[in-house]
């Protein structure tokens, strides 16, 4: 595949995957102010753009490759972000005293270090067939094996505060 078409499809891929997000985050607030059809229409159009997204990311070459290659890209993903990415935005932040998005870029931060545990749990896992439940704090991202905590052990969060994966 030509290059600039390659790049088109990393652009449009980050375009769609954010927009599903955005929407995504519109239907929560729709609901919350009363406006549940705006709110169906919201999550109508992020389950939409999630498609869009897919569907470029498996036209992208070499961005999905066996379930063992992808746990291990994961791994990496998750210990880059850790390692190089959130350091700087959570210094960024410190700097100009953005107390909101410093507390969520650290989260995050402590959160990639879970995620990389459990991406390298995966790997052993698979040889062994393990089946394990995760639960999702929906404050910060922290995923829990088997029952969710009391308290989620990044943001404090309360049990109730922690979404099935199914």
């Amino acid at each position: 595949m030509p290059e600039k078409t390659e790049k088109n499809l990393a652009y449009a891929f980050s375009a769609e995957s954010k927009a599903a997000i955005r929407n995504a985050a519109f239907s929560k607030k729709a609901d919350a102010e009363g406006y549940s059809q705006v709110a169906r229409l919201f999550r109508a159009v992020s389950e939409a753009e999630s498609v869009h997204a897919r569907r470029f990311l498996l036209l992208m070459r070499g961005k999905i490759g066996s379930t063992e290659e992808n746990l291990e890209t994961a791994f990496q993903n998750e210990i880059k972000a850790n390692a190089e990415e959130y350091p700087s935005l959570i210094k960024d932040a410190s700097d100009e005293g953005k107390e909101g998005a410093l507390k969520a870029f650290s989260h995050s931060k402590d959160v990639e270090t879970g995620h990389a545990e459990l991406y390298k749990k995966a790997m052993n896992d698979m040889l062994s067939d393990r089946e394990t439940d995760y639960y999702v704090c929906q404050v910060c991202g922290y995923v829990a094996e088997d029952n969710p905590p009391d308290n989620c052990p990044v943001c404090g969060a309360v049990k109730e505060k922690f979404k099935p994966v199914k």
